[in-house]
Order: C-alpha cells, then sequence, then structure tokens
C-alpha cells in the first residue's frame, strides 16, 4: 500500500519509469490499432491518448517529460535501422540517392523560406496594428 502513495513520486523523478510509461502509451496505442482495426500508426494513436490525458489534467506533464527527453536525446539509436537500409540498397549512393538529396534539400529550403515570410508578414502586421492601437498622448 505504502509504494502505491509513493508511486507518482517515483514516477516523477525516474526517468526509466518516465519513459516506460511513454513506451506504453505506444503499446496501447498499437493494441487498440489492431483490436479496432484503425487505419492510423499505434504510435499515433497512443499519442493522442496522451495528449487527451495531458489537456485534461489527468496525466502531469512533470510524469513524462524526463522521460521524453531522455527519449529524445537519444534519437539517433531509432534511426540505425534506416542507416542500414541505405547501406542494403546501393541505388541510394548513386544518382538516384543524389536526386532524392536534392529533393529533400529543395523542398526543406522551400519550407523554411515560406515559413520565414509568413512569419515576417505576421510580424509587420502586428507591429502596425499594434501601433495604431496605442492613443497618442
Amino acid at each position: 500500500m505504502r509504494m502505491l502513495r509513493s508511486l507518482p513520486a517515483l514516477l516523477r523523478t525516474s526517468r526509466l519509469l518516465q519513459a516506460v510509461l511513454v513506451v506504453g502509451f505506444w503499446l496501447a496505442g498499437e493494441a487498440l490499432v489492431r483490436l479496432l482495426g484503425i487505419p492510423l500508426p499505434g504510435g499515433v494513436i497512443g499519442l493522442a491518448l496522451m495528449l487527451v490525458l495531458l489537456a485534461t489534467h489527468r496525466l502531469d506533464a512533470g510524469s513524462v517529460r524526463r522521460g521524453a527527453e531522455w527519449l529524445l536525446g537519444d534519437m539517433l539509436l531509432f534511426f540505425i535501422p534506416v542507416a542500414l537500409a541505405v547501406v542494403d540498397h546501393h541505388e541510394l549512393l548513386g544518382l538516384t540517392g543524389l536526386k532524392i538529396l536534392f529533393v529533400i534539400l529543395g523542398s526543406t529550403a522551400a519550407v523554411m523560406i515560406a515559413t520565414a515570410f509568413a512569419v515576417d508578414r505576421c510580424f509587420r502586421w502586428r507591429a502596425a496594428h499594434v501601433r495604431d492601437a496605442i492613443p497618442p498622448r
């Protein structure tokens, strides 16, 4: 009984337990996808479940923050299978891979430019409206 009372305190301090909780939401999402036949990845469903619990304050952000930061800090480990797939497909290391790289770089640059333009326009619009809203002295 005493362990159950200290579980929230232990969850707030242990990043390993927090990471296990995040993985638990992922597994719950996977189970729901398989059980209900939802055409979405289980990770997305698990993330939605966690978001609903966080938004309704049934789950405290402090209960998953350190674990999520730990998982994000070691994100490179999750991409090792992708790197191995590139090694298995030699065509990605040639002209085809170069074309794909240029498409990725070009689309990333286009998104960054469009975002910068939109943010700049919003700041200019806001500055003009704030300046007009301030009454003269």
